[in-house]
């Protein structure tokens, strides 16, 4: 009973320390998972005799699946799919280059064995989820770099666990078949995503039968762990499972959501995250080992020095084209790769697995990488934001959402109102009145956004894109009710939905004119065989 108080009372005692931090970090204007490291290693350094002894499995079997499935639940499948390839090429390429170029540069500057050098590669060979995503989400970034540094560090964990387990494989016999070593690969990745498939697809369709919003909310939970759980008993990737149960479950399930329980199950889930991501980054700060550190200095170096190779390697190597990714992006990329509690939790491991001979120095070198990551790369991110210019809150992108939310907000109450006095159930009296008030209010506030985007070319550009492609949605779902109307044949619905899903997947448009946007007329035109082009403003 005792240890039940105990491990209460410190849960209590870091859950209010988090949230003190947290308080303090939005005030001081910096990421709040850097300040929650910052505190952890504080602790740890004032009360060295206190060990905080942290089992792996606590950080991977825990806090991992609802931070990565919270994160899979939000990305949607339209934006991935656009974006599939850069993602991809990061993700799986991007780790096996990581990982024996690591593996190469640690070898010739520390001499450490090169099984061992490749074992610590594959450790850190992934940008963590859970750092990259709670800090971008803090500092702010162009929708569709957010999505591949969030694409990337979701996919890419996943490969770096199956890539540690071979190399562990490698480490105890001494050999290493690529043969045997891909089919692994391929067999413990793709049976991890058929499970999260099957599981995500049956939640989904649990939740659509159901219209009681604490079931649907806890079926969510339950399958954020139960794919995990699913996944490694049977030994293949629990990580990549509960990706694809999130992305599946994220895009299917609300569907069958009502509205009560979509607002339960986002609330949940972003109270769930900041929950589980206080208590990891805490986790990190105390579970370092200063005099560890310290022991291992030059070796720490040439870890960092490695993995800031490899990663500039893979970002400017693999994609030398700019109209992939733009330059300015590559740079954020490049700096954004920032490592967390999936190396740490990898590293904490390695006692158990290959003893004492140079597990210490292993530890000690992820456990200087990360915290030059999420101290250093971390705390200069926003500074390197501005300095590129591609902040959205450097170009007006917070004031444009602050009032296109509350127009959007006031409108929707104004239509509901009218829809209720049509219905007899507000008085012709009443309604006068409060429309007379919000006719000209909501005018106001439509002039507000048309004058923030008139200052703002760039985000007048984002959203004449989004425009388009709500537009070429929109197409796309009456071109499939017209099929299931039977209106049209199949022959007909496969080609333009087709030719529909070639242009929502092409990358960002590039008007001809955005500074006048009242001046432009929207035309769309069709060719002979009826399909449709993208818009062409004289």
């Amino acid at each position: 009973m005792l240890d039940i108080f105990l491990i209460e009372e410190i849960a209590v005692g870091l859950l209010l320390l988090a949230t003190i931090v947290g308080i303090l970090a939005r005030r001081l204007h910096m990421p709040y998972t850097v300040g929650l490291v910052t505190v952890g290693i504080l602790l740890a350094f004032l009360y060295q005799e206190f060990h905080f002894d942290v089992n792996p499995d606590l950080i991977l079997g825990i806090f991992v699946p609802p931070l990565i499935f919270e994160a899979a639940f939000h990305l949607s499948f339209q934006d991935l799919r656009r974006n599939v390839v850069p993602i991809l090429t990061l993700a799986v390429a991007g780790v096996l280059v990581t990982t024996f170029l690591v593996g190469g540069v640690v070898t010739l500057g520390t001499g450490l064995p090169f099984a061992y050098a490749i074992l610590f590669g594959a450790m850190i060979s992934a940008t963590d989820p859970i750092a990259v995503i709670s800090l971008f989400r803090t500092l702010g970034v162009p929708k569709r770099l957010q999505l591949l540094i969030e694409g990337e560090s979701l996919f890419n964990d996943g490969t770096a666990i199956v890539l540690f387990g071979l190399a562990i494989s490698m480490v105890d016999s001494g050999s290493f078949s690529i043969i045997s070593g891909l089919a692994n690969f391929l067999r413990i990745a793709g049976l991890g995503v058929i499970i999260g498939l099957l599981l995500g697809w049956l939640a989904s369709l649990l939740i659509s039968r159901i219209d009681d919003y604490l079931i649907e909310t806890a079926l969510t939970f339950v399958l954020a762990y139960g794919a995990y759980v699913v996944a490694e008993s049977l030994h293949v990737s629990g990580v990549l499972a509960v990706v694809t149960a999130g992305l599946i479950n994220g895009n299917i399930g609300p569907r069958g959501m009502s509205p009560t329980t979509r607002i339960v199950v986002f609330n949940f889930w972003e109270f769930i995250s900041f929950l589980t991501n206080s208590f990891v980054f805490l986790l990190i700060g105390l579970v370092i080992n200063v005099p560890l550190l310290v022991a291992n200095w030059q070796a720490i170096l040439w870890g960092i020095l490695a993995a800031l190779l490899a990663r500039l390697l893979i970002v400017y190597g693999l994609f030398p084209r700019s109209n992939v990714i733009p330059l300015k992006w590559k740079h954020v990329l490049f700096w954004g790769g920032l490592r967390g509690a999936i190396s740490l939790a990898l590293a904490l491991g390695l006692t158990s697995q290959l003893g004492s001979t140079y597990s210490p120095q292993l530890q000690a070198m992820v456990f200087g990488l990360v915290i030059f990551t999420l101290l250093f790369q971390g705390t200069t991110m926003s500074g390197l934001l501005r300095r590129l210019g591609i902040s959205p809150f450097e170009q007006g992108r917070e004031d444009y959402d602050l009032r296109r939310a509350r127009t959007a907000a006031t409108s929707s109450g104004y239509a509901h109102l009218k829809r209720i006095h049509s219905r007899g159930m507000i008085s012709s009296h009443v309604w006068g009145i409060i429309s007379d008030a919000l006719n000209p209010y909501i005018k106001g506030l439509t002039d507000s956004v048309q004058s923030v985007l008139q200052m703002n070319p760039q985000v007048e550009a984002e959203e004449l894109d989004s425009a388009w492609r709500e537009f070429l949605r929109h197409q796309r779902n009456v071109v499939t009710e017209l099929f299931s109307e039977r209106s049209i044949s199949e022959d007909v619905c496969a080609d333009l939905t087709n030719r529909i899903d070639e242009l929502l997947a092409s990358h960002e448009i590039h008007w001809e004119s955005v500074e006048d946007v009242n001046n432009a007329l929207w035309k769309v035109e069709l060719d002979k065989d009826a399909s449709l082009t993208q818009p062409d403003w004289e």
